[in-house]
């Protein structure tokens, strides 16, 4: 008869606050608990979980949804290997509740992993944990965690970054792509995947995936001067699409145009192409069984090697590798 497993599970602690997003702290949550579960028949759990804010009891979340919580001076001697700090906020600014700020401040040298979620990155940072670092947080917020901690290096663009020790992503579901990144750092990628397919989720996404879509994106900026461009160069992904052509199909000089594209859209027209081609890669490798040769073709790369040092550059995996993560097939 094989011997149980009977390895320590990692504590994690998920802090709670009122108004707090329940998602921000119910993806972690089940995330670790499928991932307990479906390793509970070897004979071991692979974590545990605590729920925690500033006294303890009731907190009540911004969907109204009440959660039972532990104050957190029951944790005063509790060994934490991860923390986690959801976000959420009342109205249009984030206040970091004074106590908890205190005791994550006090915690953070004693706990392996910090992690936050969203607008988590406000406590993070009023801990004064994150200057210097890479920073991702909800898109709708960016601007004032900028604002309010210089000192940080907030990416506009991906769902989550670790730097270090540290990780924090963007909003809502994007704490579940954190959250499975987690596991697969503890545990290996099949345990993470198979933790995925739990939960039913599209695909585990990278960690350098961007928080929407460009074309997504294009709809967000609202419809300006570039809409028709966008669409053509979606359509057109694999023609001449260099400063001057672009230039041409609106009409503009191409220093002019180059100029009123980054003052429009915040980024230069060669970034909007790449973006919108690797889009395109990854949806066929995703979706399609064609060879790494065509897929390059189809969406302007030309050979297999320009896609390769994209992706690579970008999500810092191979297309294979992209292809085998994630393929639907």
């Amino acid at each position: 008869m094989r011997a149980k497993n009977t390895s320590k599970p990692r504590r994690v602690v998920l802090l709670a606050f009122e108004q707090m997003n329940l998602l921000d702290l119910s993806g972690p949550l089940q995330a670790l608990a499928s991932a307990s579960r479906l390793h509970a028949r070897k004979g071991s759990s692979l974590y545990d979980t605590c729920v925690a804010s500033v006294h303890g009891g009731l907190i009540t979340t911004s969907s109204g949804l009440p959660i039972m919580t532990v104050a957190i001076a029951t944790l005063d001697r509790v060994a934490i290997d991860t923390l986690i700090v959801p976000g959420g906020a009342k109205g249009d600014a984030f206040h970091s509740p004074p106590e908890l700020v205190g005791w994550i401040a006090r915690r953070a040298p004693r706990v392996r992993r910090l992690c936050s979620v969203c607008t988590g990155a406000f406590l993070l940072a009023a801990a004064g944990l994150l200057d210097g670092r890479q920073v991702a947080t909800h898109w709708d917020w960016i601007g004032r965690l900028k604002a309010q901690n210089p000192a940080i290096l907030v990416d506009a663009d991906k769902i989550f970054i670790r730097d270090g020790s540290i990780w924090t992503s963007a909003g809502v579901t994007a704490g579940i792509d954190l959250t499975l990144a987690l596991i697969e750092e503890d545990f290996g990628h099949a345990v993470a995947i198979a933790t995925a397919r739990q939960l039913v989720v599209f695909m585990k996404r990278p960690g350098g995936q961007s928080q929407f879509s460009v074309p997504l994106r294009a709809q967000a900026e609202g419809k300006g001067d570039f809409a028709e461009l966008h669409a053509w160069v979606a359509a057109n992904l694999t023609s001449d699409l260099t400063i001057d052509r672009l230039a041409e199909h609106c009409g503009m000089a191409p220093r002019t145009f180059a100029r009123a594209y980054v003052a429009k859209h915040g980024r230069t027209p060669g970034r909007m192409v790449e973006a919108m081609r690797l889009e395109a890669a990854c949806r066929a490798l995703e979706e399609t069984q064609l060879p790494l040769k065509s897929v390059a073709a189809n969406t302007g790369y030309g050979d297999e090697q320009n896609l390769r040092r994209v992706f690579q550059r970008q999500l810092s995996i191979s297309p294979s590798q992209y292809r085998g993560r994630f393929s639907m097939h």
